[in-house]
C-alpha cells in the first residue's frame, strides 16, 4: 500500500488546523474545507489548555498561548474555600487559540477554503474526495479526516447509526468584564458549587476579568439559546445565584448583555463505536467530544491530531488508523467519564447537593499530583517509530 502524502481535513475550527499542521510536519500535504463563510473571529467562549495540551501544540508550532492558571480554588455556595488544587493550565478565549493556529496553518502553507459544507464522500483504489452542499468536489487526496466537531457529518457517513451527543443537562454562558471590582486572583482561578448552578471567575491585575457559569436547565438547543435575550439568561443567572456567597452577582451587573457568551447545550460523546472507515477517520470532537467541564477538549484534539500524524507517517492509512485508535480511545474515554461525574454533581438535586457538599472535601483530598499524572502528564514523542498492531 502506498505511502499517505495528500490529506483532506474537514472542518476549520481547533482540531482541523492542529492536524493539517502536524500532517504537514508528518510529510503529508493537507488543504482544510470549513463549512461556514468566513472565519470564526470573535466566536466561542472561554477555554482551558493543559500542560498536555501545551505539549501537543508545541508539536505543531505554537507557543505559549492565554493566561497562567496555575490552581484552582473550590469553595461552596458559602463562599468557603474547600480546598486549592495545583493545575498548571492556561487559561484562553477560543476565538484567541483560533486565530494563532489559523495563521500558523496558513503561514506554513495550508491552503483554507470556506463556505464548504460537507454532504458526502466518495472513495475509489486511489483516494477520496469531499463533496459539498454547493456541487463543488474537492482534489482527490489519500485520505480525509473528519475535524467537523460534535455533530460531525463526517462521523455520520463512517457509521450512519453514530450516535448523538448526550446532554450534561448544563447550559454554559461566561463574559469578559473589563472593570470587575474585584482584587486580582493572581494564577487562581475561582469556582464555587452554588445551590442552583456553578459558578468560575479569575479577575487580573489590569481590573479585568472573565467569568463563567453552568446552569442546571432542561435540554435546550442552540436555536432555543439563541431566541432567548441576552438579558433574560442574565436575569436568570442572577436568580440561579441570589443569596450565595460567592461575587456572581456583582460580576452579573457588571456584565453588559451583548458581551455575554452561550457555549449552549454542555455536551459530550461517552462512546463512538467507528472512529474510522475505508479512507476516511476522525479527530477531535468528532471523535471523543469531553464536556467543558474536563478542562481538556482543545487538549485532548491536539493530542489526536499529533498522534494521527505520526501514525500516517509511519505506516499505511488503514494500520495507521488502527495504530491512532488504538493509542487514543482508552485515554480520551476516561476524560470524558471522568467530565461527566463532575457535570452531575454541577446539576445535583436537593438532596444531591448535600451528598457532594459532604464529599467535596474528600474528592478535594484525591486530586493529588500523583492521582492526576495520567491526565497531566502525558507526552507523546514526535521521533518514535508507530507499529502495526
Amino acid at each position: 500500500m502506498a505511502p499517505t502524502r495528500t490529506a483532506i481535513v474537514v472542518g476549520g475550527g481547533i482540531a482541523g488546523p492542529v492536524a493539517a499542521l502536524a500532517l504537514r510536519r508528518a510529510g503529508i500535504e493537507a488543504t482544510v474545507h470549513e463549512a461556514h463563510d468566513g472565519t470564526a473571529d470573535g466566536v466561542g467562549g472561554a477555554l482551558s489548555i493543559a500542560p498536555n495540551g501545551r505539549a501537543a501544540l508545541d508539536l505543531v508550532g505554537l507557543d505559549r498561548v492565554g493566561e497562567p492558571m496555575n490552581a484552582i480554588v473550590l469553595q461552596n455556595h458559602r463562599g468557603r474555600t474547600v480546598t486549592e488544587i495545583r493545575q498548571p493550565m492556561q487559561f484562553t478565549w477560543r476565538a484567541d487559540l483560533y486565530r494563532r493556529l489559523y495563521d500558523l496553518a496558513v503561514g506554513a502553507g495550508v491552503r483554507v477554503h470556506h463556505g464548504q459544507r460537507l454532504v458526502d464522500v466518495s472513495e475509489s483504489a486511489t483516494g477520496v474526495r469531499a463533496v459539498f452542499a454547493d456541487g463543488s468536489v474537492s482534489e482527490e487526496a489519500d485520505v480525509l479526516v473528519g475535524a467537523d466537531g460534535i455533530r460531525s457529518t463526517v462521523r455520520r457517513l463512517i457509521d450512519p447509526a453514530a450516535p448523538e451527543p448526550r446532554y450534561s443537562g448544563l447550559l454554559g454562558f461566561g463574559a469578559r468584564v473589563e472593570g470587575v471590582g474585584l482584587p486580582p486572583t493572581g494564577d487562581r482561578m475561582y469556582m464555587a458549587f452554588g445551590r442552583r448552578a456553578f459558578f468560575g471567575y479569575q479577575s487580573f491585575a489590569d481590573g479585568s476579568g472573565v467569568w463563567f457559569a453552568n446552569l442546571p436547565h432542561p435540554y435546550a438547543g442552540w436555536d432555543e439559546v439563541r431566541k432567548t435575550p441576552n438579558e433574560e439568561w442574565l436575569h436568570r443567572l442572577a436568580g440561579a445565584f441570589s443569596g450565595d456567597a460567592v461575587p456572581a452577582l456583582e460580576l452579573l451587573r457588571r456584565t453588559a448583555p451583548a458581551d455575554l457568551v452561550s457555549s449552549g447545550p454542555m455536551e459530550d460523546l461517552p462512546h463512538v463505536p467507528q472512529w474510522h472507515r475505508g479512507r476516511m477517520v476522525l479527530v477531535g470532537d468528532s471523535a471523543h467530544a469531553t464536556s467543558p467541564s474536563s478542562g481538556q477538549g482543545a487538549s485532548l484534539a491536539a493530542e489526536s491530531a499529533v498522534e494521527l500524524a505520526r501514525a500516517l507517517r509511519d505506516l499505511p492509512y488503514r494500520q495507521a488508523f488502527a495504530a491512532y485508535e488504538r493509542a487514543r480511545r482508552a485515554r480520551v474515554e476516561r476524560v470524558i467519564a471522568e467530565a461527566h461525574r463532575t457535570n452531575s454533581g454541577k446539576a445535583a438535586g436537593p438532596v444531591g447537593r448535600l451528598v457532594r457538599d459532604a464529599l467535596l472535601p474528600l474528592f478535594a483530598r484525591m486530586a493529588t499530583p500523583a492521582r492526576t499524572a495520567w491526565k497531566f502528564d502525558h507526552r507523546i514523542d514526535w521521533e518514535a517509530r508507530v507499529l502495526a498492531a
